[in-house]
């Protein structure tokens, strides 16, 4: 069961990256109020750094890359982050597949699931549907130095979101302090 619902997320997930449409890697000129962030050029060919579904109310499906500095620190499970490391983080609205479910459904059968446990496959298939937002973190341990040394942008659409939502990045970073203020573990491989 874990197997199917891991695949389930997979294919949400590669197929929300395949229609992101134009706003998905191109690096807009407006920066990110209060911290000056930008979108990377590039970053939609980061490496993957973890999954993850989020449940009600937020509703969302995430993923989380990392650039190549980011991601060497991860694997060598290395803490502080360097100077230069940025963490992606792109949130997907979840939406239901018909397509998906009957695929899932058929497979599900084959593998001898009983109707209930076919049901419960297809209340979890779940694939992203409208990109939400995309949010970066920005090690700069000179610049950031009073946000423990991370800078951060919230983008929809391409365009950077009001000062208030930037204002509340660090205050929820805080408490990850003893990692960095990262909270994304490497997923295993």
């Amino acid at each position: 069961m874990k197997r199917i619902a891991f695949l389930l997320i997979a294919v949400g997930m590669a197929g929300g990256l395949a229609s992101m449409g134009p706003v998905f890697g191109q690096a807009p000129k407006e920066a990110s109020p209060i911290y000056g962030v930008k979108i990377p050029a590039g970053y939609p060919d980061w490496k993957l750094i973890s999954v993850a579904r989020v449940g009600p109310p937020v509703n969302d499906l995430r993923v989380k890359l990392g650039n190549d500095l980011a991601i060497k620190a991860y694997r060598a499970n290395k803490v502080p982050f360097p100077d230069g490391a940025i963490i992606a983080r792109l949130a997907w609205n979840q939406a239901m597949s018909e397509e998906n479910n009957k695929v899932f459904a058929n497979f599900a059968r084959q593998q001898g699931l009983t109707e209930e446990q076919v049901q419960n496959v297809l209340a979890g298939s779940i694939v992203a549907g409208s990109l939400r937002d995309v949010q970066f973190m920005v090690k700069n341990s000179k610049k950031y130095s009073s946000t423990g040394g991370w800078g951060f942008g919230e983008f929809n659409d391409g365009k950077p979101t009001g000062e208030d939502v930037h204002k509340t990045c660090f205050a929820c970073h805080e408490p990850g302090k003893d990692r960095d203020f990262v909270f994304s573990r490497y997923a295993p491989r």
